[in-house]
């Protein structure tokens, strides 16, 4: 076991590595010259108790070893922004070439981003109340497509000069246009996965020589895992024909509004999907980046009659679902390709929709669901001449 001098020594460490980016620690206030402690909290990606406990000397050894480490990754990150700022800053000859190389950098830092993300919540429980905001997550990935160093997209001066090009009007931001759900096939009944927002950034991979013919997404979602009480069987949200479908009434159901369902769980998602165009058509292709569970606070699953004895037994399907069935989330998704918006792709516009028929499963069981974007920020809104 190691000696209190030892952790001691690793705080000490620690403070040491965050005064390099937030200036002067003063023991006494157990504060930093120039940042509040509620932002370093989230620069880490901690909770302000969190932070507490690592700053004021309290945690265990193993939180303050894994605490040093995301402090050096922060380190490095800052380091690499400085360098794409210095980078964006010079003239170039060759504006392609190094517009490419800027966006390599730029992925590589918001790759370093969210590998601190996972690997600080992969190292805690997931009985944890007290998370990060919808809005940090989301921060991490719109910092790499909206900021003044890292320009991800295709201009309209780079494209050749016969305009074909057609993943230059898909770049900018879409949104799931509507929810989904998924039953969860497993031994106990109950339990439903609520697909509920997404936001996705898409940028030609114009680093393909295909004439424009693909382009990506990095998406954050933000889904939800509910709990029906009456633990209703599967079967009763098929339809009854040999290829069984999800009914409708189960699709358009709102489990908000019926005291029969209460939700559990949030599932936060990094996702990163390709598009093929193909003519008039499109195929969409993906896998998970990385995943984390935040749990509702006890108080409020308290306040929808769930008793202690259910409570627990919910935490521990939670983490049961978590560490084995999201593994299907995680597999490469099977969709079937879709019409593009408008046979002109000159003509897409901020509105349209991007709508998949999709298939994975989850368990043994194979669920069809539709994902639908829809175009809410165009990047390029003009033509190309």
């Amino acid at each position: 076991m190691h000696t209190e001098d030892e952790i001691n020594k690793i705080h000490a460490e620690f403070i040491s590595k965050l005064e390099r980016h937030y200036g002067k620690y003063d023991p006494n206030t157990n504060k930093f010259e120039s940042t509040s402690n509620s932002k370093i909290a989230r620069d880490l990606f901690y909770s302000d108790s969190q932070f507490s406990r690592l700053i004021n000397n309290t945690a265990s050894e193993g939180e303050l070893t894994r605490a040093l480490r995301n402090v050096q990754r922060l380190l490095d990150v800052n380091e690499l922004r400085g360098k794409v700022k210095k980078l964006g800053e010079k003239p170039s000859h060759s504006l392609f070439s190094n517009k490419k190389y800027l966006f390599g950098i730029g992925l590589l830092l918001l790759g370093c981003i969210l590998a601190t993300y996972m690997i600080t919540r992969s190292n805690e429980t997931i009985d944890q109340t007290e998370e990060l905001s919808e809005e940090t997550r989301y921060e991490m990935l719109r910092w790499g497509f909206e900021n003044n160093y890292v320009k991800p997209y295709v201009r309209l001066k780079e494209l050749p000069e016969d305009c074909y090009y057609p993943c230059y009007k898909y770049q900018g931001k879409w949104k799931l246009k509507e929810e989904y759900k998924i039953p969860f096939f497993r031994e106990r009944n109950g339990f439903h996965y609520v697909a509920k927002e997404v936001v996705m950034y898409a940028r030609c991979m114009d680093e393909r020589d295909d004439r424009g013919e693909s382009f990506e997404g990095y998406e954050y979602q933000k889904h939800e895992i509910w709990y029906d009480k009456r633990e209703v069987p599967i079967d009763s949200f098929l339809t009854k024909d040999t290829n069984p479908k999800l009914i409708s009434s189960y699709m358009n159901s709102n489990f908000e509004d019926d005291s029969n369902y209460v939700k559990i769980a949030y599932v936060h998602t990094f996702f990163k999907t390709e598009f093929s165009i193909n003519g008039e058509q499109i195929q969409r292709s993906g896998k998970a980046i990385g995943r984390d569970i935040e749990f509702v606070s006890q108080e409020v699953l308290e306040k929808e009659d769930v008793s202690a004895t259910l409570l627990s037994e919910l935490k521990s399907e939670t983490n049961s679902i978590a560490k084995n069935l999201l593994d299907d989330f995680s597999k490469p998704i099977t969709c079937n390709p879709t019409m593009a918006p408008n046979m002109d792709f000159n003509q897409i516009k901020e509105g349209d929709v991007l709508s998949f028929d999709c298939q994975f499963s989850t368990g043994r069981f194979l669920v069809d669901y539709n994902k639908s974007y829809v175009f809410t920020d165009q990047y390029i809104s003009t033509f190309c001449r």
